[in-house]
């Protein structure tokens, strides 16, 4: 069963930012973008465009401490035991949403937790499981 996080119609998106309140509230308990593991874009057409991980695992083939690996549900996840901070993940990912804050030690990533689909009014975030 493979878990992740999936936007099902980009051009909805309202740049209300409430699925990035929603993660930054939950894993930082507080609202900053720069700590959302989803981030709104602007697009060239100055549209909105979510950016969400997609699991692609360019973070775990980066790191040089090997503290990120992916779950039997298919997500990658940071071991916090074994992240030094360093930030190669974070440099590394091609959506741009791994997060390093400065206030604390080790990066962190979207584990498909669907806080941030729970908090879209427009209801185009889900977390979507396929064998």
């Amino acid at each position: 069963m493979k878990k992740k996080l999936v936007i099902t119609d980009k051009k909805a998106c309202m740049a209300c930012l409430e699925c990035v309140q929603a993660c930054s509230n939950a894993f930082y308990k507080v609202f900053d973008p720069d700590k959302a593991c989803i981030r709104i874009t602007a697009g060239p057409d100055l549209k909105p465009v979510p950016k969400l991980c997609v699991q692609c695992g360019k973070c775990a083939r980066t790191c040089p401490q090997q503290a990120i690996s992916q779950n039997a549900k298919g997500v990658y996840v940071i071991d916090k035991k074994l992240c030094n901070g360093c930030g190669e993940c974070v440099k590394a990912c091609p959506m741009g949403v791994m997060v390093k804050a400065p206030d604390r030690p080790n990066s962190s990533k979207c584990i498909a937790c669907g806080i941030c689909a729970k908090a879209c009014p427009m209801g185009i975030l889900e977390i979507q499981e396929k064998e």
